[in-house]
């Protein structure tokens, strides 16, 4: 037996195993068999099981139920059956059942940490201190927001049955970041989780039976891929919640393309980890560890890719290493253990493979000499040096312990690295110049920003990501609006719109508008137009003009224009882009007799409607001004020494299909607020009536909006929503159309994981009051959460 000396000589670590024998005792309970949780009850197992395994050792845990298609109907059914209940409970019995949950789970924690590490393989210290206080947190946080949801959001209504599928990588947390919003909304639930880990999901079930959750509220069915798919095609789902791998997140958007399903996808990522040379190098590596080999690198938001400035690399590689040769792997159960096994023997492979390739596209592979277990799921922390930017291992997910170091000289140059992929979920910063960390936050395309710190959650902060890391939040007020609906004045159909398909009676007068492209007038890449015939009763069946029939590369044009202005006028205050907006509506104003007689030309509607229109379009200008400089963020308060800026960012470029009602009220009201919000714009004006919006370029051209904010393509409103969703440099996408072109519009912004907003064939009555409030604000933002310490 080793000496206290020896022990202080030699800093060995004895082993400091966590009893599982309680785990294993409720797995025999059920004869380590289960079926699905469906109606407030646990069903016989079914025909076709599959086995969980522990990944530390192979041995298997018990036998889960493959769900099938009558599975999940049977679980929809029952969470249908429930939801006119539990949606019509008083807030205030709704918080009490969260809190109640929110409290078994702190009972039962200790129980939770041990399935997840048996289930999942990280190490119990992070299922003990992180995954299932947090988890408890989050049922505690939506409480509170049940109670107060009615004064909150008050106007807000559940969106029905929720279907959500859930990663292996956190297999408890995901579970209470979905269910506890959906709960507090009112809304039901069919949650799906991990094929690998789906123990604690059912040890759940029974918590939530002990605590008397009304039966169909939670309905957990196990399974693979296959069982997700029957969720996500469900036509009876009216929310599908995902987090999971982008490839995977592309196909649930294109399945759920025209089925007006809600849509949240948090994805996978490829997060930079920024180190400047006036950082404290031992914090940093110390958060290095934490950001890439916390939960064995398997982690959406890990901090795989270390840049670090040029000064330094040596220094704080050097640091690394040395950490990493002291590094401890084994059994998860072990509380003194650095890193566990990963989830699955797949997934080893997949790191091997990703690895691999790497070094053969030229990266320096290191890994540290240090004890490895040759049984079960293990794999060394591996850091690859020499990667040039398209390196495998720099723009793909790994999702294992595995880090890329890369230099830079500059913090322009820090934040070109950083944005240089296709995702965008989260960053860190490392420097002791908060003004410098400041700067760069503001640069990054990421959905969460930790300021010397790494892996910072809570239920108040919303998570999420930008680009190809998916849309959506969860956690805080903007993670509850995603489980609420807001009323619009949506009619039930469009209605269509009868205009005459050839001209009867020439019009001498004629004259052809060109297209709005970086502020100036151009003609049409193919030269077609065609003539627009008027409605009204003077000109009736009359050409009175013609546009241009727009084609891609004249999309392709207003992109790049509006690409080229982004930055800029996402840089201007609110303030000045409240003057110009002001500016534009004076001079809407003082062309107001122009308009209401093209309006009437065109329309044939009667003179009073036309004039409210006219009004209501000034209006709209002047909300939408007011709104630039007062659509503020908010400071959250975790419980922790951390502040957090949520902080609302323009989404970037967004084209804008326009519908044929209400055809200068609904681009003015759409583009105003795009803009407003700090996004520039390329609009298709309405297909039948595109006059008004084509010559609104009038306006923009003497009111000081900087040119490419605002682009005007005229053309078929089909053919333009295609060119628009399937380019790369478009970020955000609001098509009012027919039911076909906002399908074929979310099925191709899929590719991108573009922002949608889609009317699906349906109208909308644009003189309502909500389109002056800040609606169209949020529709126009990302959220990006900064978190700064504070404190010794």
């Amino acid at each position: 037996m080793a000496s206290i000396a020896d022990i202080f000589d030699s800093l060995d670590y004895g082993p400091a195993p966590e009893d599982a024998r309680f785990a294993h005792d409720w797995l025999n309970q059920h004869d380590m068999g289960f079926g699905h949780f469906i109606g407030g009850r646990f069903l016989k197992p079914g025909k076709t099981l599959f086995e969980s395994t522990n990944p530390a050792t192979g041995k298997p845990l018990a036998k889960l139920t493959q769900g099938s298609k009558a599975d999940v109907n049977k679980a929809v059914k029952s969470a249908q059956g429930a939801l006119p209940e539990w949606s019509a409970t008083a807030p205030h019995e709704r918080a009490q059942h969260l809190y109640a949950l929110a409290r078994i789970i702190q009972k039962q924690s200790r129980m939770l940490a041990v399935l997840d590490t048996l289930d999942n393989g990280k190490p119990i210290r992070e299922t003990r201190d992180i995954d299932i206080p947090l988890a408890a947190r989050h049922f505690y946080h939506h409480a509170g927001w049940a109670q107060l949801l009615p004064s909150v959001l008050p106007n807000a209504q559940p969106i029905g049955v929720c279907g959500q599928i859930i990663p292996w990588n956190f297999p408890f947390l995901m579970l209470a970041w979905k269910i506890a919003p959906a709960l507090a909304a009112g809304n039901t639930v069919v949650l799906k989780p991990a094929e690998y880990t789906s123990l604690s999901a059912l040890y759940f079930a029974e918590l939530a039976q002990e605590v008397g959750i009304p039966g169909g509220v939670i309905n957990i069915v196990t399974g693979d891929g296959d069982t997700g798919s029957h969720i996500v095609r469900h036509k009876d789902i009216q929310k599908i919640a995902f987090t999971g791998s982008t490839s995977v997140g592309k196909a649930i958007a294109r399945e759920t393309a025209g089925t007006r399903k809600k849509l949240s996808l948090e994805l996978g990522g490829k997060s930079p980890y920024i180190v400047f040379d006036d950082a404290d190098l031992d914090s940093a590596v110390e958060g290095l560890i934490d950001a890439i080999f916390f939960n064995q690198g398997e982690v959406c938001c890990a901090g795989s890719r270390l840049l670090v400035q040029e000064g330094i690399e040596d220094a704080l590689t050097h640091k690394l290493k040395a950490r990493l040769s002291h590094f401890r792997i084994g059994d998860p159960l072990d509380k003194a253990i650095d890193m566990g096994a990963l989830a699955d023997p797949v997934q080893i492979e997949r790191v091997k493979a990703r690895v691999a390739q790497a070094t053969d596209e030229g990266a320096v592979l290191w890994q540290p000499d240090i004890a490895c277990p040759e049984n079960g799921c293990y794999h060394l922390p591996t850091l690859l040096t020499g990667v040039d930017q398209s390196n495998i291992a720099v723009q793909e997910e790994i999702f294992g312990p595995v880090l890329t170091i890369q230099s830079f000289r500059t913090l322009t140059e820090a934040a070109d690295l950083a944005n240089n992929s296709r995702y965008g979920l989260a960053a860190s910063i490392w420097s002791e110049n908060i003004g410098r960390c400041h700067d760069i936050a503001g640069q990054l395309n990421a959905g969460v920003v930790w300021i010397n710190s790494a892996n910072q959650f809570d239920a108040a902060i919303g998570f999420g990501g930008m680009k190809q890391s998916g849309y959506g939040r969860e956690g805080g007020l903007e993670g509850l609006r995603e489980y609420v609906k807001q009323p619009l004045p949506w009619t039930q159909e469009a209605p269509q719109v009868d205009v005459p398909k050839r001209n009867a009676k020439p019009q001498l007068k004629e004259y052809t508008t060109k297209n709005y492209i970086g502020g100036k007038q151009v003609r049409n890449d193919n030269g077609r137009t065609k003539p627009i015939i008027s409605l009204g009763e003077h000109w009736r069946d009359m050409v009175i003009g013609r546009v241009g029939i727009g084609n891609r590369k004249d999309i392709r044009n207003a992109v790049e224009a509006a690409s080229k202005a982004q930055p800029g006028w996402a840089g201007m205050t609110g303030h000045h882009r409240a003057q110009i907006l002001y500016y534009v509506a004076e001079n809407v104003e003082h062309k107001m007799g122009y308009f209401l007689t093209q309006l009437y030309d065109q329309t044939g509607t009667e003179k009073r409607s036309i004039f409210d229109e006219m009004q209501a379009s000034e209006r709209r200008l002047y909300s939408a001004a007011a709104w630039a400089d007062k659509f503020d963020g908010a400071v959250h308060s975790p419980p922790k020494q951390n502040i957090t800026l949520c902080v609302n960012e323009p989404q970037g470029v967004i084209g804008i299909v326009c519908p044929d009602q209400a055809p200068l009220l609904a681009f003015i009201s759409m583009m105003a607020f795009a803009i407003a919000a700090g996004n520039t714009v390329v609009m298709v004006p309405s297909q039948a009536f595109p006059l008004s919006g084509a010559e609104f370029s009038k306006v923009l051209g003497i009111s000081d909006v900087p040119p490419g904010v605002v682009n005007i393509v005229t053309g078929e409103s089909a053919e333009m929503a295609t060119a628009v969703a399937h380019h790369d440099a478009v970020d955000g996408l609001w098509v009012h159309a027919d039911k076909g072109t906002c399908k074929m519009a979310e099925h191709a912004s899929a590719d991108t994981l573009k922002r949608l907003w889609c009317a699906h064939g349906q109208a909308l009555d644009w003189q309502d009051p909500v389109f002056d409030s800040d609606f169209l604000m949020r529709q126009s933002t990302e959220v990006k959460n900064i978190w700064l310490p504070y404190g010794e």
